[in-house]
């Protein structure tokens, strides 16, 4: 009976742990709104590289499944500071391992990316929204960047995250909603 009741105990501890540690996804910022207002969060986490928190990602859509044609938003607080040409060329590096665009595309989104992105400090907040006729648009802070009207890459920069075939499947079932 003391077994069960330590068992029982410890797994309320750890969940109750969880949940404490569990980043809570605040509102996407209102300029990403008024351009795709229907966007319901879908799910989200902490994402770890070798053990240190990078950032938390959430993501929003106003369909139930990935990839579609309807409105998404990848929404990251960052625990760290990054630059914006590395966050751009690790985007490319993943985009490449994926299999998507030609080499010639590549070159054209990470210049695209170079130009848009900015080093990020710890509590920055970078958004990135899919639009219907296609483009990624790219929030800093709330504040619009500006976006890459380019259809292959807006389901390309998305599939860092949400591809099945991502070098992160835990985090990604995590945006998804799957755990």
């Amino acid at each position: 009976m003391w077994a069960s009741t330590r068992s029982f105990a410890a797994s309320v501890l750890a969940l109750c742990a969880a949940l404490a540690s569990a980043a809570v996804a605040p509102p996407l910022p209102d300029a990403v709104m008024q351009d795709a207002p229907k966007l319901a969060l879908r799910g989200g986490g902490e994402f770890r590289h070798f053990g240190f928190a990078v950032y938390d990602g959430w993501f929003w859509s106003a369909s139930p499944t990935w990839p579609g044609e309807a409105p998404y938003a990848l929404d990251l607080h960052y625990h760290r500071n990054l630059r914006g040409t590395a966050i751009a060329r690790k985007s490319i590096d993943e985009i490449e391992r994926l299999g998507y665009g030609t080499a010639e595309q590549r070159a054209r989104w990470l210049a695209q990316m170079t130009a848009l992105f900015p080093d990020i400090r710890r509590g920055d907040r970078m958004t990135g929204v899919h639009t219907p006729d296609g483009a990624t648009q790219f929030f800093h802070n709330g504040r619009r960047l500006g976006e890459v009207a380019d259809r292959e890459f807006s389901h390309a920069f998305l599939a860092i995250w949400l591809d099945p075939r991502t070098s992160r499947d835990d985090f990604r079932l995590r945006l998804l909603g799957a755990r």
